[in-house]
């Protein structure tokens, strides 16, 4: 029996044996493993699973004399295992309690390989699959003899654990490496890809695809020898790659120097996954095992781990923004009109045609019209190429995108969008005239970045299904949603928009209606800073550099550049005017912007580009008698950046922009970039301390180039709620409440 003292499981759970049904078959001499528990849709292996799987191995194993086949799987063919309980995982507070939990799932695995033909046993076991397979459910698969998956679009399989900062402690990285050998081992656990059947049988991750009405036939001939499975003839692999010294050791120079480039070396999981799985091969698996558990136990307990189940956690909470006041999913938005064909439109009008949709793009301009319809065309043959969508789903989704110049076919629309300038009348008379053509029912959205939903939706008839829904650019790859809720924004219409948000592969957080909303009003005094740094003699490639190595993907120089000098001087002013000399803009880029430099989409901004070369442009201009070069060193320059974006990040909380530090957290990491290994702005003040950020806030209000500047002394005052956390010596984030035993 499992001892469960000190693991970080919950008290109360179902019956013993509720999870677990071990059914055998005398005449067929076949025996079944099937994972059903009554207190989740999807098994999960939490502290019950866990229980009953053991409960089940042991009876199975007392007896199966006379049995020839095991089949391991989920109570319906596309609902298996959604892999271990990230609760538990996040309530881990020791090493050895993650040791002991890694060593639990192995040893579980082990019996399950010992009863396997593979392990030396007498049953031909078969796991049979589809819908989520991540992570432990991989893991448990891998035990077996052959893997059948269901093709079907829900599933997908595959080793995500580094995403979470930790690695597969179950086997993963032990097993999968024997099964498909290390270099494409190495792909799946380094990227944590979830793969799609077909996929996964093309690396030899599974041993067969069938569609699911055929899943347990398949697994059943699998496991009685009616069908046989090809032999697959390992060798050349093995000479070449796994047990071929010489080249192991260039592999592993080649892909450690890949992620460090990738990651910075933020990530330490990714290390020591990648040594694990070069070393299978020459390993013992029980001393594989050991060496696995060991890794766990170190990465489980580190704040970059912490960090990354926080996130996730949070990212699956606003999962439920998209439900109704029954628990169900809200209405479903099924036909939409998107106003305006920019890059924006075009973006949010072709994500929504590829995700189900039907969706009518609308715009005056026909060249606009067209190019946007190319841009499509073009983003679902790429899907189409890279194995995302089958053929049937790119020729529906190319079908379901309408073009229209005129005020025609919109009467069926339970949705209307409009993704024009950032000009308050021209987004009133749009709407206006669109409220008109639509549904009485339907949501009306605006995508906009920096106006007030509530004047946007001043003139209406009904300002209870207006909402904002601010989309980031490039659509189709930044996660985060901004749902932007006016005063008089019903409920409903956040569920409803939430679920299409959700629809869309989006992560909403819901937001109020102030200026910036949560993103830009981030981002602005962080980008301004980097201005006034600028003008102080700072190098833009040098803070740009040790932006990035902070983590942020890109520096504050690089990303005015990327967003447009115009649209990001367009939401400074909004936020000056908004806040005040808190937020006053610099003018650093007026030159720029006169001369229609604005940055990547006219190949000039703050920098040239010559080739693959860039350099400053020469209109970048510091302030007369500024100096040479900066008298900050790195350290107090990186400060300067990121402070000013803590310290907002406090503020925004405080007037309940949104409401937890979660919510914010999630937003800045999908929206921003901010790096995920330091959880969020709002981690990183729990973690420096509040009394740490105040002082070193203070610091900056007092260097003489601040104190100078109007507005600098009070972009470094610390937020009211950060004093309050220095006296009471409270955290934005609660830590886990270590479950009872």
């Amino acid at each position: 029996m499992i001892d469960f003292s000190g693991l970080p499981f919950p008290q109360g759970s179902p019956p013993a044996g509720s999870c677990v049904r071990l059914e055998r078959n005398a005449d067929t001499k076949l025996a079944q493993l099937v994972l059903d528990p009554p207190h989740r849709s999807l098994a999960v292996f939490d502290g019950p699973l866990l229980r009953d799987f053991d409960l089940a191995l042991s009876d199975l194993e007392r007896d199966h004399g006379g049995f020839t086949g095991l089949i391991v799987r989920g109570k319906e063919p596309l609902r298996f295992c959604a892999g271990a309980d990230v609760e538990a995982i996040f309530a881990i507070e020791t090493a050895e309690q993650a040791r002991r939990l890694a060593r639990l799932g192995q040893e579980l695995f082990q019996r399950i390989h010992r009863l396997s033909k593979g392990g030396g046993g007498s049953l031909f076991v078969v796991t049979a699959a589809g819908g989520p397979v991540p992570g432990g459910a991989f893991e448990l698969a891998l035990a077996g003899d052959a893997i059948v998956l269901a093709d079907h679009e829900s599933t997908r399989i595959g080793l995500p654990e580094v995403k979470l900062g930790i690695l597969p402690g179950w086997g993963g990285c032990q097993r999968l490496p024997r099964r498909a050998g290390a270099v494409v081992a190495l792909d799946a656990i380094l990227t944590g890809k979830l793969f799609r059947a077909k996929d996964a049988l093309r690396k030899g991750l599974v041993d067969r695809v069938t569609h699911p009405e055929y899943l347990d036939r398949v697994a059943r001939d699998l496991a009685l020898g009616v069908e046989r499975l090809p032999k697959k003839d390992h060798r050349a692999r093995q000479f070449l790659v796994d047990r071929n010294p010489l080249v192991r050791e260039v592999v592993r120079r080649r892909t450690q120097a890949t992620v460090e480039r990738t990651t910075g070396g933020h990530y330490p999981a990714a290390f020591e996954a990648l040594d694990l799985v070069l070393d299978a091969a020459r390993t013992p698996l029980e001393r594989g095992l050991e060496k696995e558990a060991d890794a766990l136990a170190r990465l489980a307990i580190s704040p970059v781990a912490k960090h990354l189940v926080a996130i996730f956690r949070a990212s699956e909470a606003q999962k439920k923004l998209g439900a109704d006041e029954d628990g169900g999913k809200a209405q479903r938005l099924r036909r939409a009109a998107v106003v305006g064909a920019g890059v924006m439109g075009a973006g949010i009008a072709s994500l929504l045609a590829q995700r189900g949709v039907d969706v009518r793009l609308s715009d005056l301009a026909r060249g606009a019209l067209d190019s946007a319809f190319r841009s499509h065309e073009a983003a679902v043959k790429k899907a189409l190429k890279r194995r995302r969508v089958e053929r049937p789903d790119a020729d529906r989704a190319i079908d379901r995108f309408e073009l229209s110049t005129e005020p025609v076919g919109f009467g069926a629309c339970d949705f209307v969008i409009e993704a024009i300038a950032e000009k308050l009348g021209a987004k009133r008379a749009v709407l206006g005239n669109f409220a008109k053509l639509i549904r009485s029912d339907a949501v009306i959205a605006t995508n906009t970045s920096s106006l007030s939903v509530d004047a946007i939706a001043a003139e209406l008839d009904d300002p209870s299904r207006v909402v904002g829904m601010h989309f980031f650019n490039p659509v189709d790859k930044m996660p985060l949603v901004e749902i932007v809720r006016g005063a008089k924004t019903s409920d409903r219409t956040v569920r409803r928009v939430a679920r299409l948000a959700l629809d869309l592969g989006k992560t909403p957080v819901v937001v109020a209606d102030r200026p910036g909303f949560v993103v830009n009003r981030l981002l602005g005094p962080y980008l301004d800073e980097a201005l006034r740094l600028f003008e102080e003699g700072s190098s833009p490639r040098e803070l740009d550099r040790r932006a990035r190595a902070f983590g942020l993907p890109m520096g504050p120089f690089e990303l005015l550049d990327r967003v447009g000098l115009d649209i990001a001087d367009h939401a400074a002013r909004s936020l000056s005017e908004a806040f005040g000399e808190r937020m006053r803009a610099s003018e650093l880029l007026a030159p720029l912007l006169a001369a229609g430099d604005l940055g990547d989409k006219t190949g000039r901004g703050i920098y040239v580009r010559r080739g693959k070369e860039k350099e400053l442009n020469p209109l970048l201009l510091r302030p007369p008698h500024a100096p040479a070069a900066s008298e900050l060193w790195g350290p107090e320059q990186l400060e300067r950046l990121i402070l000013p974006l803590l310290n907002e990040a406090a503020l925004c909380l405080q007037e309940r922009v949104v409401q937890s530090a979660a919510e914010l957290d999630l937003a800045a990491v999908f929206g921003m970039g901010f790096p995920p290994f330091r959880g969020g702005p709002l981690h990183l003040i729990d973690d420096r301390g509040a009394h740490d950020v105040i002082a070193a806030l203070e610091r900056c209000a007092a260097q003489p180039t601040v104190a100078r500047r109007p507005g600098g002394v009070e972009r470094f005052t610390p937020a009211p709620i950060l004093r309050e956390l220095a006296r009471t010596g409270g955290r934005f984030h609660t830590p886990a409440a270590r479950p009872t035993t």
